[in-house]
C-alpha cells in the first residue's frame, strides 16, 4: 500500500539521512547547487553518533565530515524544539566557512512549500543561527577561553581539533558543559598534526578500545573517494600512462604500496598517490591522506628517526611472550612485572651473548628507569619500564634480568643516580660485566670509568649510532613504547636532542635502546 504524502513527510523528518536527501542542498565539486545524499564514510559516522554519547574521528582531507556534521546539527535544530548546539572551529577564516555553509543550508530549506515542517529563522547573525521554536546553532573559535562556558548544550562539535592551542583545557571545558541527557553528542573531526599532543593520545586510546570516545578512522582509499576524487583519478591515470608508458598493473606496485592495494583493491588510488608524491613529500602526504591512523601522525621536519621506518615497524612488531607461558622460567623477583613494566620477546639461549642499555632515574614518579636488551644478533630481547621503583629496588631488578640472560653486558648511564646504581651492581652484588669508559683526567692520564658518561657531545653520538642501527636494519626493536618515543624524539632549535617536551613525553626508553647498542659496539666481556 503506498504510503501517504503526510507519512511519507514524518517517515522523512524520522530520519536523517532521508531528511538529508531531500531537504539540504550542498554546492558540490563542480561547483553545481545539489541536494546531500550522504557518501559511505557520513552513513558510517552518522551510525556512529546515533549509538555513542561520544565520538572521535580521524580521517584524510576532504571527506565531507564537516559537511555532515553541519546537516546533522540544523536536522536536530529543526526537528526538536530548545536545540543548543555548539561547533568549535580552531580558526577564522574556517569558523567562518563552516556558519556560512550552514546558513546556506538553512536557507535553501523549503520553507514556502512545507510552512507546517521548518520553523523560521529569528536571529541570523555573524555566529548565531536562532530558529522560532527556540533551537540555536553557534560557530565560534577555539581559543584561551572556556569553551561553552556558561551554557549547556545538547550536540558540541570540534571541528580540526588536533590544531588547538590548548587542547586539554578545551576539551575538559566541552565535556563539562554537555548536556546529561541520554541524547547529547560530542564529536571530535581532525586531520592529525602529529604526536606530541593530547589528541593523539586521545585517538589512539580510543582506536584501542579504552575510552569512552568511540574512533573512526577513514583512510584515503575509503570508497567515498572513488568519486570525490574522481576528476583527479582521471587526471592520475592519464600522467600514468604518459610518465610510465603504461596504466599501473599489481606485477608493478613497490613494496609500500601492496598494503595499500590489500585495502582497497584499486590501482587508480595508488596511481593518484604516485601523482601526488610528484608534488609533496611522503610525511605530508601521510599527513594530507592517511592509509591506517599511524600513517597520520608522522610529522616531517624536526624528528631525528626516520618516520616512515619507524611506523613500518610498529605495523610488525612482535607481540610480548604472555605471563602464564613463562613466569615460571623467570626469575621470581621478576614476575609480577611480567606484561606490565617488563616485556620479553625471547628467553635467554644457551652460549648466546646479550647486550643491554640501562637509564636510571630517581623513582619518584616523573622520569622512567628503562633497561633494553638485545642478543649478540642484534634483536630486542626485553625491556623494563617503570617510573616507580626506587634506584635501590631497580638495582636489584638489573642484576636479575642480567644474570638471567647469561650474566648480560650492560652499559648504564652514570649520570646522577646512575652512580649508585652502579655501585650496588659491584658491591652488593657483584655484578661485574658493565661498560667502562675511557676518561683522562687532567695531567693526562688514562683510566676506565664504569658506565656511560653522557655529555653534550657524546649524547649525538649515541643517538646517531643508534639511529645508524636502526634504520639499516642492524637491530630490531619490538617494544612499541620504545618506536613512539622515537615518534616524539626531536632535534630542537638549540641543537639538543630529545622529545618534543610537555607531559607523559619521555625519551628513556629511547636512551636505554641507544645504550645496548654502544654495549654491543664495545665488544668486552668482563666475565
Amino acid at each position: 500500500m503506498a504510503l501517504t504524502k503526510k507519512q511519507k513527510l514524518k517517515r522523512i523528518m524520522g530520519d536523517f539521512e532521508l531528511f538529508a536527501k531531500n531537504f539540504i542542498y550542498i554546492i558540490d565539486n563542480n561547483n553545481e547547487k545539489v541536494k546531500l545524499k550522504l557518501n559511505q564514510a557520513q552513513v558510517e559516522l552518522n551510525n556512529l553518533i546515533d549509538k555513542n554519547k561520544f565520538v572521535i574521528v580521524s580521517k584524510a582531507r576532504q571527506g565531507g565530515i564537516s559537511t555532515y556534521v553541519l546537516a546533522k546539527a540544523l536536522y536536530r535544530a529543526i526537528t526538536n524544539e530548545n536545540e543548543n548546539i555548539l561547533i568549535v572551529s580552531y580558526k577564522q577564516d574556517s569558523s567562518k566557512a563552516l556558519f556560512e555553509k550552514l546558513k546556506s543550508m538553512n536557507q535553501w530549506l523549503p520553507r514556502d512549500d512545507y510552512p507546517d515542517l521548518f520553523p523560521e529563522t529569528k536571529r541570523d547573525n555573524r555566529d548565531e543561527l536562532l530558529l522560532e521554536n527556540g533551537s540555536r546553532i553557534t560557530c565560534i573559535v577555539a581559543g584561551n577561553k572556556d569553551i561553552g562556558r556558561g551554557s549547556s548544550y545538547s550536540m558540541i562539535h570540534l571541528s580540526e581539533f588536533a590544531f588547538y592551542s590548548n587542547q586539554e583545557k578545551q576539551l575538559l571545558s566541552a565535556e563539562q558543559s554537555l548536556l546529561k541527557g541520554d541524547g547529547s553528542r560530542l564529536t571530535i573531526e581532525t586531520t592529525s598534526n602529529g604526536i606530541g599532543n593530547l589528541y593523539y593520545r586521545l585517538f589512539m586510546s580510543a582506536y584501542k578500545g579504552n575510552s569512552k570516545y568511540k574512533a573512526m578512522f577513514i583512510s584515503f582509499t575509503h570508497d567515498l573517494y572513488k568519486d570525490q576524487f574522481r576528476a583527479e583519478h582521471d587526471q592520475a591515470e592519464k600522467w600514468h600512462k604518459e610518465y610510465y608508458g603504461k596504466r599501473l598493473s599489481v606485477k608493478d606496485l613497490e613494496e609500500d604500496e601492496k598494503p595499500i592495494y590489500a585495502q582497497c583493491k584499486n590501482l587508480r588510488f595508488i596511481m593518484w598517490r604516485r601523482w601526488k608524491l610528484m608534488d609533496m613529500e611522503l610525511e605530508e602526504f601521510y599527513q594530507e591522506y592517511p592509509s591506517n591512523p599511524l600513517e597520520s601522525f608522522i610529522s616531517s621536519g624536526e624528528n631525528v628517526f626516520n618516520q616512515t621506518k619507524v611506523l613500518e615497524r610498529l605495523n610488525h612488531i612482535l607481540p610480548a611472550l604472555p605471563k602464564k607461558e613463562i613466569e615460571n622460567e623467570v626469575p621470581e623477583l621478576l614476575r609480577k612485572y611480567i606484561g606490565k613494566h617488563l616485556m620479553i620477546y625471547r628467553l635467554p639461549k644457551p652460549n648466546v651473548k646479550y647486550y643491554g642499555g640501562v637509564d636510571v632515574a630517581s623513582g619518584g614518579g616523573g622520569d622512567y628507569s628503562t633497561l633494553t636488551l638485545i642478543d649478540q644478533d642484534g634483536e630486542e630481547v626485553c625491556t623494563f619500564f617503570n617510573n616507580k621503583v626506587p634506584v635501590y629496588e631497580y638495582a636489584k631488578i638489573v642484576d636479575s634480568l642480567g644474570k638471567f640472560y647469561n650474566y648480560a653486558f650492560l652499559a648504564v648511564e652514570r649520570n646522577n643516580v646512575g652512580t649508585p646504581l652502579l655501585e650496588r651492581l659491584r658491591k652488593e652484588y657483584g655484578y661485574l660485566n658493565l661498560y667502562k669508559q675511557k676518561v683522562f683526567n687532567q695531567k693526562g692520564q688514562k683510566k676506565m670509568q664504569l658506565g656511560w658518561q653522557t655529555t653534550q657531545v657524546n649524547k649525538s653520538i649515541l643517538i646517531q649510532d643508534y639511529k645508524e642501527s636502526f634504520e639499516k636494519g642492524f637491530i630490531l626493536i619490538h617494544t612499541k613504547e620504545i618506536l613512539e618515543q622515537m615518534q616524539i624524539y626531536v632535534e630542537k632549535e638549540n641543537k639538543k636532542m630529545g622529545n618534543k617536551g610537555g607531559n607523559d613525553k619521555h625519551d628513556d626508553l629511547v636512551i636505554s635502546a641507544a645504550l645496548s647498542v654502544q654495549a654491543q659496539k664495545a665488544g668486552k666481556w668482563y666475565v
